[in-house]
């Protein structure tokens, strides 16, 4: 195929799918192919991927552990917002993608590559999400997805590509593997694909890895403290921790507890409904804990804004516009509504379930004095309510008069 790309980077697992693409692009395009690995803390061995790189002759491979980056600075600015999508989404997958395409256009600039080149399909949300993120970072970069030239549209068809070519492929791949689609990171691991296609068939208890069921989980009770400091923890049970471990932590935590399970028909950005199944169970402990926190210190006006904006906030997320600047215009205004969330709240963890014990803060707007129902001494003047009252139901008592008549 005559054309002007030398140098490719590939975003590369070392999974069937990705090794497949690595030699397809080798053929198609006489490229020279560079790789990246990235870290997010999806608990799988990684550097296996230097060896396959390197047999299927790569000569520049990147392998970077940016668990700390990611956490820092994408999970915990989405969850100053409180984000999730169609009302029960915390968006695991979508928030990775916008720090993997940094990091391609990156690498490709540094290797002098002209394109970047992804293992997403022509279906999903992630083609969109990796190419808008590109895009926004380098207009001029050449984008290559696979999924949408070739002709290797079943697995047998990339088991065939594979034996022809002397790829190696593990004998779970070779036998059919897990019946599930995969994605993970420190913040969830989601599952798509085979018995899930069909919405009438519930999940099977084998196929979470990160949690026990709430059913199983201990009959003992578990408390944890977490402390805030605008918007972002920064201790679990008073002690500090960098972002990635307080994520880790929860995670660990949660899963024990059976906390934080998700069973979702959703809809993807290109159009069609998907049904996935998802675990975030530090996610999900730090969004109540996260929610708890701003209860005490956030104005009610600024909170039910925050509220209004977020399904916004979150389908920019989803359908990939982290780069975008309403995005980013966004994020501003949401830390600026950080600044005084800072407090501590403790939690106790039962069988799935979330239940907020005490919160605390030296920002906190709740006063006693005003809010008791004992005597308040003069605190709070009852008959002011009347007025109150009589001036919100103006436009009620003219509108009934109007329509009597």
């Amino acid at each position: 195929m005559a054309n002007d790309i030398n140098k490719v980077v590939l975003a590369y697992s070392g999974g069937l799918d990705t090794s497949v693409i690595l030699k397809w692009l080798q053929q198609t395009y006489g490229c020279e192919v560079v790789t990246f690995t990235a870290d997010l803390g999806q608990r799988e061995e990684i550097e296996p991927a230097r060896d396959k790189a390197k047999a299927a002759g790569v000569k520049e491979i990147f392998i970077e552990d940016l668990r700390e980056e990611f956490v820092r600075d994408y999970v915990f600015p989405m969850f100053r917002a409180n984000t999730v999508y169609e009302g029960e989404y915390l968006l695991g997958t979508s928030i990775a993608r916008p720090l993997i395409a940094k990091r391609l256009v990156e690498i490709a600039h540094q290797t002098k590559s002209e394109a970047i080149s992804h293992g997403a399909t022509g279906k999903g949300n992630d083609q969109v999400r990796f190419e808008l993120g590109a895009y926004a970072i380098d207009p001029d970069i050449k984008i290559i997805a696979p999924w949408r030239e070739w002709d290797l549209l079943s697995r047998e068809k990339l088991l065939n590509f594979a034996e022809k070519n002397n790829i190696p492929v593990e004998m779970k791949h070779k036998s059919g593997g897990s019946p599930y689609s995969m994605d993970a990171n420190l913040l969830h691991i989601s599952y798509e694909g085979r018995h899930l296609e069909d919405p009438m068939n519930a999940p099977e208890e084998s196929m979470w890895r990160w949690s026990v069921s709430p059913q199983n989980a201990p009959d003992e009770s578990e408390e944890v403290v977490i402390e805030f400091k605008q918007g972002d923890p920064v201790k679990i049970n008073n002690e500090s921790m960098p972002p990635h471990e307080i994520l880790l932590s929860l995670n660990v935590l949660g899963g024990k507890h059976g906390v934080g399970r998700l069973d979702l028909v959703e809809n993807r950005f290109v159009g069609m409904k998907s049904r996935g199944c998802y675990e975030t169970p530090g996610g999900t402990i730090l969004l109540k804990a996260h929610r708890a926190i701003e209860s005490l210190t956030l104005d009610r006006e600024v909170a039910h804004l925050k509220d209004d904006l977020m399904p916004r906030y979150a389908s920019l997320i989803y359908n990939g516009f982290w780069w975008s600047p309403e995005r980013e215009a966004l994020q501003k205004l949401i830390d600026h509504t950080q600044e005084n969330v800072t407090g501590v709240i403790k939690l106790r963890l039962y069988k799935g379930n979330i239940e907020i014990l005490s919160r605390e803060s030296s920002k906190s707007l709740f006063d006693a004095e005003v809010a008791t129902f004992e005597d308040d001494e003069g605190a709070y003047d009852q008959k002011d309510a009347s007025g109150f009252i009589k001036l919100n139901a103006l436009r009620l008592r003219i509108g009934n008069k109007k329509n009597k008549k």
